[in-house]
């Protein structure tokens, strides 16, 4: 498929895909993508075990980056930003190819950061009820509220989430923050979240309703815990950074 000067407001739009094991759930995510304002779309392949290469290719993703090697979800979404920002793009969309989250809501994620009212969106499956809907079991929604809780009293924020995987950044971000020093793998998220903030940057919210089903990614209980103590670790760090009581490379940010 070729798209020729969609843009939004004038900025270029690239989402991009971390893809691992997506085959059978990237063509209905793919197609739901809202070409009249997206430009491009990037897919990195984290070592996948089946054939989500060849149906990239199949359905017309142009741009393809695969490791050979499994890098881990945080590496895989360097690598994402990375090739985003090599193409020249001045919004960053991540979605997940599994079909976990609706593509229908780049339209609105999109617009909120091309319009300058906030640099970042996170897609929430908390707001309103669309986690526990879609089918989150319950030990997972009770993790995340209770890690969320955590997270705003040490970060001083008022998020609803900060374990969605569903993300949009203006380019202007990634010029004060170095997503580099971060982990390879799922605390990723979270510690990018915290440069974020440590930046001076305000993080917007949209409802976001979400699939539970067999192809959708997740981890298991034991690489939960793991996630949770590395996400509490993280939101620690901020504090004792935030007053001055220590530094951490990661958290640095750009002059």
């Amino acid at each position: 498929m070729l798209i020729f000067a969609a843009m939004i407001n004038g900025k270029k739009l690239v989402v991009v895909l971390p893809a691992y094991n997506a085959e059978h759930t990237l063509e209905i995510t793919y197609k739901e993508i809202p070409f009249d304002i997206v430009d491009e779309v990037v897919l990195v392949d984290d070592a996948s075990k089946d054939n989500t290469i060849a149906k990239a290719r199949e359905v017309g993703i142009q741009h393809i980056v695969e490791h050979k090697k499994n890098r881990g979800y945080g590496g895989n979404q360097k690598s994402c930003y990375t090739k985003a920002l090599e193409l020249g793009a001045d919004i960053v969309i991540m979605l997940h190819p599994d079909y976990q989250y609706t593509p229908k809501l780049i339209h609105a994620m999109a617009s909120i950061i091309a319009n300058d009212v906030y640099p970042v969106v996170y897609g929430s499956r908390i707001l309103g009820k669309g986690a526990l809907k879609g089918g989150m079991p319950m030990y997972k929604y009770i993790f995340n509220r209770c890690l969320t809780l955590s997270q705003n009293i040490l970060i001083n924020q008022k998020l609803s989430e900060y374990h969605t995987g569903y993300r949009a950044f203006s380019a202007e971000v990634f010029k004060k923050i170095d997503i580099e020093a971060n982990s390879d793998d799922f605390v990723f998220d979270n510690q990018m979240t915290a440069q974020v903030f440590m930046a001076g940057f305000d993080i917007a919210e949209v409802t976001c309703p979400t699939k539970y089903f067999d192809e959708a990614s997740s981890i298991n209980f034991s690489r939960s815990v793991t996630y949770g103590l590395g996400v509490l670790r993280t939101s620690l760090e901020y504090r004792l950074q935030k007053m001055g009581l220590a530094k951490y490379g990661y958290l640095k940010v750009k002059k």
